[in-house]
């Protein structure tokens, strides 16, 4: 702390030593907010931390008892929290989305093998996830978290496909009403649970991390009673490279993502078991970092505006979680999975789209 090089912590006050002994990473965070420290490379200083297991060292399981507990004891991503979040999170404001995200308005990771700026690297994600579900005009896809419309109007758009998109933030709704408008695409506001409908092709790009490990059967299930025998289903998910734990970061949970859940392979392919094949599991987790400092440095670029309208305490809250997540995913402990399925093995094989 307060040394020279550009990841070092430089404390402005020295109640931070207390809070963050007190509270790990959760004070961790809230002193930034605070304004407590300050790092000029923050997103390698959590590279740094985590790489060296830190946590393991100091961590202690009695400061977070009362979260683990609910979180074994209690489902909480049921259907009715299943909401919460997009009130929370989602539902901020359409403007700080599109001061941070690319011209399509992409929230997940970017698939930077060819690109070199952020819109060509979500385009080419887009792009892939449709290569990877063989999409064909005529065809119907389900888009379970569909944001706001980014994947439905580009299948529609390049493919020729008609959509319906699902999410649970009245914001993303209203925005990608008028996104998708003069397309094939219905967006409905609505939880995935109520879904009974047949679709040929169906897709979800970064919504598994809010289903939660009590419902990945229940969410299986739902995907298999709407998909077609010959379909084609696309998980795209944050995974975790390491045993899964019951809770949530303390810090992300508080103030970005209340109730989520990040999944580790054995658990998703638990829940596959005698529903679908495993056709296809595509790593790109690297890419999460430059897709989170893009993100970044378009809201620093709005610094002034993001202030003025929504504070410098969330500002700052905002700015440490793109770049503490960005260090996250360099340290290669968090993961990105594109992973395809099909009911019963796709007939004359399937053939894997990089």
């Amino acid at each position: 702390m307060n040394g020279a090089n550009p990841w070092d912590l430089v404390v402005h006050d020295e109640r931070f030593y207390d809070r963050l002994v007190r509270n790990g990473s959760l004070g961790l965070g809230e002193s930034y907010m605070d304004g407590w420290w300050d790092c000029d490379a923050l997103d390698e200083m959590i590279a740094r931390l985590v790489r060296s297991d830190v946590e393991r060292e100091v961590g202690s399981i009695l400061r977070f008892l009362p979260a683990f507990l609910k979180a074994v004891f209690v489902n909480l991503q049921s259907a009715s929290r299943a909401f919460q979040v997009g009130r929370v999170h989602y539902d901020i404001g359409n403007d700080l989305y599109q001061m941070m995200l690319d011209k399509r308005m992409v929230y997940s990771c970017g698939y930077w093998k060819d690109a070199s700026v952020l819109d060509d690297a979500q385009e080419a994600k887009l792009d892939l996830t449709c290569r990877k579900l063989y999409m064909e005009p005529g065809s119907r896809l389900l888009d379970i978290g569909c944001g706001w419309g980014s994947l439905v109007a580009f299948a529609a758009e390049r493919y020729g496909v008609s959509c319906v998109g699902m999410t649970i933030s009245e914001k993303q709704k209203i925005l990608a009403d008028e996104q998708c408008r003069g397309l094939p695409i219905e967006i409905r506001l609505q939880d995935y649970r109520r879904l009974n409908e047949p679709f040929d092709r169906i897709a979800s790009l970064g919504m598994f991390e809010h289903v939660g490990y009590k419902n990945y059967r229940t969410y299986m299930q739902v995907v298999e009673r709407c998909l077609a025998d010959d379909g084609l289903f696309l998980l795209h998910t944050i995974g975790s490279s390491s045993a899964p734990r019951h809770m949530n970061e303390p810090w992300l949970e508080r103030y970005i993502f209340p109730n989520s859940y990040i999944p580790s392979l054995s658990q998703i392919m638990q829940a596959t078991e005698g529903r679908f094949v495993l056709e296809d599991l595509h790593n790109f987790g690297q890419y999460y970092d430059p897709t989170l400092m893009a993100w970044y440095h378009n809201v620093a670029r709005h610094q002034k505006e993001i202030e003025e309208k929504y504070g410098q305490r969330f500002y700052r809250m905002w700015t440490y979680y793109l770049q503490s997540c960005a260090g996250l995913f360099r340290s290669r402990k968090m993961q990105l999975w594109q992973m395809v399925f099909s009911k019963k093995g796709r007939r004359g094989g399937y053939t894997s789209v990089r």
